[in-house]
């Protein structure tokens, strides 16, 4: 049996977005032809794709870096460079995948085929075509692409199932489920037996199947990382209904109500609705225990505030299976009606919440020490003027020109100027440094 991980920590890089070029035309007839260079290409995303089949993130050990192809450059006679290929990245079905650096919330994955973007690829640069007006015919520049994003990921997996069994270890939730199904999963007589999730199918006639998932033992602190129970309480968020199983065959040496309120206490300290799930109580091991002891337990259980519907059973013999298993899937099959009247169709692709844009911003002044020039420095931050600077050649006069007019354009200058800017400060837009020049300097094109 392969090994069971749930979760994984990932980098995920889309591609840049090509470069636009510098081109003019060029025919042995129009040797005075206008700008024709064309747009770069847009970067590939990658986009996590929820696989049916696969059960584990364990692949995710030996591969953990994505990254999608950059665009092309355009080219000459307005030719737009091609955009890449997406990167798909094969998860599970229940997958949740989170910003590992903020905690946020990218998405779930909860329907096979369903698509995730989780990197958006860069937009291509514009070529010098783009650029031509009627006061400037002849653009000599042109922008760069826009880099792709990236991100360290961390993905959980929650399994996703009908019938969750919960219990403290050695409740026999294994053999139960070797008796529902046709899984097989390792039992013996010794705590911490299962060592990972296990999965089976329980089939009712022919037209009705349910998911069962034994949950390795939880045992008291398990909300707070003690034991296996920490890692293994976030795959019941999905379960329609629990069956909790009490071992009843060691009341001589152990106490089968504490045994039920310890995992009572863990599901709420846990949160997340798991305490709130439609619940069917087992107690396990008849075939060792007496029904008159049986009933004392189920009085006690009932006068400590329990509701839940009480089945006597023996996952070994099989005895009272049939009934704890019809009491849990009515409450399933109740469930199922309830989301099929409110079932809204997932959408095929997703896409992670946009950040809130970010508006022009300029702080300062502020001094630059010594080793950096000293002087006056003044900051410059926002989405669009970000872009706008990132993507110009800053090696290119004529580019330079532009972007300067396109901060007299945007009031950036007239803001800097209110803040006391002077010429030769230097101001930081991003990554760039640019040198202060006042909008009056600034020639018309």
């Amino acid at each position: 049996m392969s090994e069971f991980v749930d979760e994984a920590l990932l980098y995920v890089k889309a591609g840049d977005g090509g470069d636009g070029v510098v081109s003019l035309h060029r025919e042995k007839y129009r040797p005075k032809g206008g700008p024709d260079g064309g747009d770069g290409g847009r970067g590939g995303d990658v986009v996590f794709v929820a696989t049916a089949g696969m059960s584990s993130l364990i692949d995710f050990q030996y591969e953990s870096s994505f990254r999608a192809d950059s665009g092309e450059s355009g080219g000459n006679n307005y030719r737009t460079g091609r955009s890449a290929k997406d990167r798909r990245v094969r998860v599970p079905v229940g997958c949740a995948v989170y910003d590992a650096q903020t905690g946020d919330l990218f998405g779930e994955l909860l329907v096979p085929g369903q698509e995730l973007v989780v990197a958006v690829g860069g937009g291509g640069g514009r070529g010098n075509a783009a650029f031509a007006t009627s006061t400037r015919q002849t653009p000599r520049f042109c922008e760069r692409g826009d880099p792709g994003e990236e991100f360290r990921l961390r993905v959980e997996l929650k399994l996703l199932a009908d019938i969750g069994l919960v219990g403290l270890p050695n409740a026999g939730k294994s053999s139960l489920l070797r008796m529902l199904s046709a899984a097989r999963p390792k039992v013996a007589a010794y705590p911490f037996t299962t060592l990972q999730p296990h999965l089976g199918v329980y089939r009712a006639g022919d037209e009705e199947s349910y998911v069962v998932a034994d949950i390795p033992g939880l045992i008291e602190g398990a909300h707070q990382g003690v034991g296996l129970g920490d890692g293994f309480l976030r795959h019941l968020e999905r379960t329609r209904a629990l069956i909790h199983l009490v071992d009843v065959s060691l009341v001589e040496r152990g106490d089968p109500v504490e045994d039920y309120q310890i995992i009572r206490r863990e599901l709420d300290a846990y949160g997340r609705g798991l305490a709130d799930l439609p619940t069917v109580v087992g107690l396990n091991k008849m075939d060792i225990c007496d029904d008159d002891v049986a009933a004392l337990i189920e009085d006690e259980l009932r006068q400590i505030g329990c509701q839940y519907e009480i089945v006597r059973l023996s996952a070994g013999t099989g005895q009272g299976v049939d009934a704890l298993v019809g009491a849990t899937v009515k409450h399933i099959r109740r469930i199922r009606r309830e989301e099929e009247a409110v079932a809204v169709e997932q959408p095929k692709r997703l896409h992670r919440p946009a950040p809130p844009p970010r508006p022009l911003r300029v702080e300062g002044p502020f001094e630059l020490p010594e080793e950096e020039g000293g002087g006056l420095l003044f900051t410059v931050a926002g989405d669009e003027i970000e872009k706008l600077v990132r993507r110009v050649h800053l090696n290119n006069n004529e580019a330079v020109l532009y972007l300067h007019r396109q901060l007299v354009d945007l009031g950036v200058l007239d803001r800097l100027e209110a803040r006391g800017a002077r010429e030769g400060d230097t101001v930081r837009i991003g990554d760039s440094e640019l040198e202060y020049i006042d909008s009056a300097y600034v020639l018309d094109d």
